[in-house]
């Protein structure tokens, strides 16, 4: 059974870092990972995602250039580094994936079967 587990969220100030830790477990050592967000009374976006390998990483204009995601093979556990962080940035910040066990990144929430239970980043105006 696929679980995903975040960790490394909290309140921070305009400008600051955070990283992101999301632990695996269940056999999804090669599965494409996906972070998504979600901010009060919005839905659910795209942050980015990489591949099985870490070779391929995509990411939403909005976060390009300040957030970093890579992943530890042998920990089973992908990361985001946030640097830059803005008020905008302020949501629950989600881990997934990939269905089927596909390798490859994607944009689109529904191409992800497994969810972590989330975690808040707060960056105050």
């Amino acid at each position: 059974q696929v679980q995903l587990v975040e960790s490394g969220g909290g309140l921070v100030q305009a400008g600051e870092s955070l990283r992101l830790s999301c632990a695996a477990s269940g056999g999804t050592r090669n599965y494409a990972m996906g972070w998504f967000r979600q901010a009060p009374g919005k839905d659910r976006k795209f942050v980015g995602a990489i591949s099985w390998s870490g070779g391929t990483i995509d990411y939403a204009d909005s976060v390009k250039g300040r957030f970093t995601i890579s992943r530890n093979g042998a920990k089973n556990t992908t990361y985001l580094q946030m640097n830059s962080l803005e008020p905008e940035d302020t949501a629950v910040y989600y881990c997934a994936a990939r269905a089927n066990g596909s390798r490859w990144p994607s944009e689109n929430s529904y191409a992800y079967a497994y969810w972590g239970q989330g975690t808040q980043v707060t960056v105050p105006s």
